[in-house]
């Protein structure tokens, strides 16, 4: 059994950051500027590529298959049944002899692997990155869906025309504001009616993950937390038609350590509340680390977790180039994250023993290989189920 208590604090991990039943939200770190994502689409570019046909379905004999042992063979049995655990995205050579049989390129994995990928015990979620580069239609989704077996889920990301507030150039820099930024029925069109159709029961987590903001919203963060609000009730109204043990979960990730100043936090968590939404801990160079997040999310208990473990800090804010470079083909542990862990394992383990969903996707840059963190993690959760 979990050592979580019915105190929210200690249910959040004792982090010493902070007392006992501390009502206070954390001070801001230092902004930084945005790192670069892809250029927004126009309306009618998202709309044309959101109805392109998914790629004929493969052969039999094209199958990737699964390494052997199967990740997580004897451990996931010991982990909460609502814990979910998987990758940020699955195309990753190196994974051999850990996720893949062998060797198989980039492109094959990104077309072929999903299947095997599932078939791991540990792996039981996976978020879907490209859909932020450009929306996907719902028969696109449905190809991802068809792949799993019933009791997998996945974490779909909003695209950037949504959630950028500049329309970026090739480089990444800002070049404009972007005129629908949070647009609600922008939202609704191309990213959730057509992620529920596709993925019906197999969707668990809409996540709105919200580009650094030009120093100009910065400013008036009051003005960007109304547009929220609006696009977070429309999703919400749009997915009241569905069974209460079939909505996805509704998450939104920042990426600017002022969502978290005391004079934004409390509006910001009394929103995601209020739309039935949560805080997605972004566990990011960019944004403070998880003890000074965590308070956000005590202001929104009970409720689901939802962390994407992205970028180890010892990068820095702009450091994700470097990491990616640094750390590939990301076949091992190179910079391991042990205060992390452990306050996320803490986390996890007090969320699920109050009979809340816990989704959790690793990247890669967090600590070098994304299938070993999830084994350390998991022997961490197990280790705190057990004590």
């Amino acid at each position: 059994m979990s050592r979580a208590t019915d105190s929210t604090f200690d249910l959040f991990g004792d982090t010493g950051a902070a007392g006992h039943g501390d009502a206070h939200l954390p001070a801001p770190a230092q902004p930084g500027s945005g790192m670069a994502t892809p250029a927004a689409q126009s309306i009618e570019e998202a709309t044309a590529t959101a109805t392109t046909a998914p790629a004929t379905p493969r052969s039999r004999a094209q199958a990737v298959a699964p390494a052997q042992p199967l990740l997580g063979d004897g451990l996931a049995e010991r982990l909460p049944a609502l814990l979910r655990l998987g990758g940020s995205s699955w195309s990753y050579p190196g994974w051999q002899g850990l996720v893949w049989a062998k060797a198989y390129s980039e492109r094959i994995l990104a077309q072929r692997g999903l299947t095997a990928y599932s078939q791991h015990p540990l792996l039981r979620t996976v978020s879907i990155d490209r859909s932020f580069y450009r929306p996907l239609a719902a028969s696109e989704y449905a190809v991802y869906a068809a792949q799993v077996p019933e009791d997998f889920r996945f974490v779909v990301k909003a695209p950037s025309l949504v959630c950028d507030a500049q329309v970026r150039g090739e480089e990444g820099r800002g070049r404009e504001a972007n005129p629908v930024f949070l647009s609600p029925d922008l939202a609704l069109d191309t990213y959730v009616r057509p992620a529920c159709e596709g993925l019906g029961s197999k969707l668990g987590v809409l996540l709105f993950q919200l580009s650094p903001l030009p120093m100009g919203r910065l400013i008036r963060l009051q003005q960007t937390l109304s547009e929220l609000e609006r696009l977070a009730l429309a999703v919400q109204a749009q997915l009241a038609g569905l069974p209460e043990n079939a909505r996805p979960i509704v998450a939104f990730e920042v990426r600017d350590p002022d969502w978290l100043r005391p004079d934004i936090a409390p509006h910001f968590a009394q929103i995601l509340r209020n739309s039935g939404a949560t805080y997605c801990l972004g566990l990011h160079a960019k944004m403070p680390r998880i003890a000074e997040q965590l308070p956000l999310l005590r202001a929104l208990w009970p409720g689901p977790l939802v962390c994407r473990w992205n970028v180890n800090p010892v990068f820095g804010p702009y450091g994700y180039a470097e990491a990616e470079q640094k750390l590939a083909p990301f076949d091992r542990i190179q910079q391991p994250d042990d205060a992390t862990l452990e306050i996320l394992a803490r986390t996890i383990a007090g969320i699920c023993s109050k009979g809340q969903q816990a989704y959790v996707t690793i990247s890669n840059e967090a600590e070098g290989c994304a299938p070993l963190s999830m084994v350390r993690l998991a022997e961490a959760v197990a280790s705190q189920q057990a004590a």
